[in-house]
This record gives C-alpha cells, sequence and structure tokens, in this order.
C-alpha cells in the first residue's frame, strides 16, 4: 500500500468562485512499530474557519485534535506478530496521547493502550484490524465504520496485509463517567 494520500482542497478564489486550491499527494510519516499516518486537514475552532487559502494540514501536531478543533488523518496498520515490543510510555509521548486515564482490564496493559478526548470516526478503507478495548474488542474490515467515544482503546492488525483507516477527530467533553482524578473510575 502506498505512504502517501492525494489530498485535493476546494475553496474560494477572489470573486466568490468555487476552485481547487490544493492537489498534491501528501506523504506519511511513520512512527512506532511501523505505523505511518499522513496528515491531512486541521482545524483549531468550531464552526471552522474556511477563509483564506492557507494549508491547514501544514504542522506538527501529535494525535489529539485541537480542544474544539479537529484532525483528518490517514493511517497505515502493518500486520504484528507475536509480542509487540513498545514502551507504552515512549509511544503515548511520541503520539502526544493520554495514558494516565486507565481502568484495569483484559486488554488495558497493550502497548498500544490510549485514550483521546475527541469523538473519532474511523473508516476502514483497506485491510482488516481489532480494535481492543477495557475488557473486549472487535474486528473490522473494509468498508466498515467506527464511532470511538473517548474510550481506552489499541489497535492491532494481526491480519497479512496493511490496514489502512482514515480518522476524522473532533474535540470533545470528558465522558461524565471519567471527569475527576485519572485512574478514580
Amino acid at each position: 500500500m502506498p505512504n502517501k494520500v492525494r489530498r485535493v482542497v476546494t475553496g474560494h478564489d477572489g470573486q466568490g468562485t468555487a476552485v481547487v486550491l490544493m492537489d498534491s499527494d501528501i506523504e506519511s510519516v511513520t512512527r512506532s512499530a511501523g505505523v505511518s499516518s499522513a496528515l491531512l486537514w486541521v482545524t483549531d475552532e468550531t464552526p471552522a474557519d474556511m477563509s483564506g487559502s492557507a494549508d491547514r494540514g501544514a504542522r506538527s501536531i501529535g494525535v489529539p485534535p485541537p480542544r474544539n478543533g479537529s484532525i483528518l488523518r490517514v493511517v497505515d496498520f502493518p500486520p504484528v506478530a507475536g509480542d509487540i515490543k513498545v514502551d507504552n510510555a515512549a509511544f503515548t509521548a511520541e503520539m502526544g496521547i493520554d495514558a494516565q486515564n486507565r481502568r484495569k482490564g483484559k486488554y488495558t496493559d497493550h502497548p498500544f493502550m490510549h485514550r483521546t478526548k475527541s469523538i473519532d470516526y474511523a473508516i476502514v478503507l483497506a485491510g482488516e484490524i481489532d480494535m481492543l478495548l477495557d475488557d473486549s474488542k472487535v474486528h473490522l474490515k473494509a468498508g466498515d465504520i467506527m464511532v470511538q467515544q473517548g474510550t481506552n482503546h489499541a489497535w492491532v492488525n494481526t491480519g497479512k496485509e496493511t490496514c489502512r483507516i482514515a480518522f476524522v477527530l473532533i474535540g470533545a467533553q470528558e465522558p461524565d463517567v471519567l471527569k475527576g482524578t485519572p485512574g478514580e473510575h
């Protein structure tokens, strides 16, 4: 699977006519355990500012979206075999995500376990993958869509081919049941 994504961005010219502002391949960046992602667009506010022609994907940002914003990215998860040798603290620090607000459960010690304060729309474009939760997992395949609401989760590809997922993350409030001190829920 290619490690780039074609991104087409439309907008308006000076007269208000709809035009293509950008049309280019966005290269993926490889992270821990061979997972690679292409950042396509980021908004910092809701409602989003659609004025101008700035490339809102040309920035460095971790996994979570801005507090009141959103992120669009495509992630490629390579197949893994056997035990995954990744330090969770290093993984979550590299990704800019929370590893502290964790429950104890069947899968919570998985090295990719994390959570973000966001609603995530995950659209599986190719391949298959398992999403681990605290005590359960769900198997997803191309065409499936997952709505993830700030839960502990980890993505694990135990298949034979790379799994490609498009993610839209939207900043959200902490679920009521998780408000308070980390670890006390």
